[in-house]
């Protein structure tokens, strides 16, 4: 996704993942919130069951401000299954982050595929 009217550069691409060996809240991906970052493209978010029991995870967005917004509400995850989250691409803004919550340890993982966008080109490779 481009903004035509914002100059941006995909900067880099990243699987943010983890594994839910907890209830606790867990952060998945933070967008980075440097000066040169203005957004992320978050392009997939697949909950694999790796258990013999259905499960369900809670998916939300915490901005800058620390308000919490719900994506996914106790999404039910069928036994040994992977699901596929979004339908379209989630933005998030410089700074926001993504946590998820488990009903129960040990069952579920999640891996999220993320461009990272920057508002001026930036180099690292030695031929421009």
């Amino acid at each position: 996704m481009l903004v035509t009217s914002i100059p941006q550069y995909i900067q880099g691409v990243t699987n943010a993942k983890v594994d839910l060996t907890t209830t606790d809240v867990t952060v998945l991906y933070t967008a980075p919130s440097e000066t040169d970052f203005n957004s992320s493209i978050v392009n997939s978010i697949l909950v694999s069951n790796d258990s013999g029991s259905a499960d369900t995870i809670t998916v939300t967005i915490t901005d800058t401000a620390d308000a919490i917004f719900s994506l996914f509400k106790v999404k039910a995850v069928a036994a040994n299954t992977t699901i596929e989250l979004l339908t379209k691409d989630l933005i998030l803004q410089s700074g926001e982050i993504i946590k998820v919550t488990a009903a129960t340890a040990n069952r579920l993982h999640v891996v999220a595929s993320v461009q990272e966008l920057t508002k001026t080109r930036i180099s690292t490779s030695a031929v421009l």
